[in-house]
């Protein structure tokens, strides 16, 4: 099943998509958001399910046009949203490229924090900041969103709490990050509002691609329509979707609609390219000596998708112009 919600409201008024991503319908009698169906899921999935495959069929005569472009990212704002880095290469990569350790423990258990949920950007609105100096970086990712989950529960029971998954372009500002983290504490300015795909779609949508908690298909990644990378996101990705639920929820429960990213999608075979600016730049370190590659500049455009075997777009995709932002 495909799900999207209209830029209309706070929330978004939801529409089941069909799998093609040419038509779609409005729900409101199965629920007004995708939030609402979240908060109900084991009734209100089953409904949705059924419109979605009547909308396959050609048989929902309401049915219209569906535009990416009028879509508000699948949960326009969310109750919790938490970021994982589950390709552990990519930590490593960073850290060596400033002569740090890695602590064995990166390995056994994830990083993660919490960002801003309050205001996400649209999949095809401008990523507006005011500074091209804090360093403007994508990061080409997936993310689930769960159901109610409670505290404690071990990696096989997150796993049948994991209802949806999307794409993220998980904006971060390079050259505040240091400051931030040096104080012991985090991140918060350095992490601006993020960006989802205007298609959420159920595990089974994937197909075989979606197999032991991971999505085995590329991430491909554009920026001024020059492809920049396409990493396999099951490959290399050492903490599984189910693995960083569980570990979200080890002392809190849950609520319906959190969302859990992968942190960026990253291989160690790097002929596939990166899927953030900071990783270039680190292996431009490594082997050069120095970082070449700049990052984001006003008027840069970022496009992130992902392809089924056939071609097909699964998510639809988010497709942004860097604009500065005034105030």
């Amino acid at each position: 099943m495909k799900l999207a919600s209209l830029n209309q409201g706070r929330d978004g008024v939801l529409l089941v998509v069909s799998r093609d991503l040419t038509r779609a319908v409005k729900v409101p009698q199965i629920a007004a958001t995708l939030q609402a169906a979240l908060d109900d899921w084991s009734i209100k999935g089953p409904h949705l399910e059924a419109m979605y495959q009547r909308l396959n069929d050609g048989l929902c005569e309401d049915a219209f046009v569906f535009d990416q472009s009028d879509c508000h990212s699948p949960l326009p704002r969310a109750y919790h949203w938490a970021d994982g880095s589950a390709y552990v290469n990519h930590v490593e990569l960073v850290r060596k490229a400033r002569g740090a350790e890695m602590p064995e423990s990166f390995w056994h258990d994830p990083l993660m924090y919490q960002g801003g949920a309050d205001s996400f950007i649209p999949p095809h609105s401008p990523i507006q900041l005011a500074d091209e100096a804090w360093g403007i970086d994508l990061e080409a990712e997936l993310a689930v969103i769960t159901d109610d989950v409670p505290m404690g529960v071990s990696a096989a029971e997150a796993a049948g709490h994991i209802r949806l998954l999307m794409l993220v372009n998980d904006v971060s500002l390079r050259n505040l990050i240091p400051g931030e983290l040096a104080k012991g504490f985090g991140f918060y300015q350095s992490k601006p509002s993020s960006s989802f795909s205007p298609v959420a779609v159920t595990p089974d949508e994937l197909g075989e691609a979606w197999k032991d908690g991971k999505v085995h298909r590329p991430l491909v990644s554009h920026i001024n329509e020059q492809l920049f990378g396409q990493p396999d996101a099951g490959t290399d990705m050492t903490f599984n979707f189910p693995t960083l639920v569980a570990h979200a929820a080890k002392t809190r429960p849950l609520g319906s609609g959190t969302i859990i990213g992968s942190g960026t999608v990253s291989n160690y075979d790097r002929s596939a390219g990166s899927s953030c600016l900071a990783e270039k730049r680190m292996l431009e370190i490594v082997e050069q000596g120095e970082a070449r590659t700049p990052f984001l500049k006003f008027g840069d455009r970022v496009r992130i998708e992902m392809f089924d075997a056939a071609g097909q777009s699964i998510f639809g995709a988010i497709d942004q112009a860097v604009e500065r932002y005034e105030q």
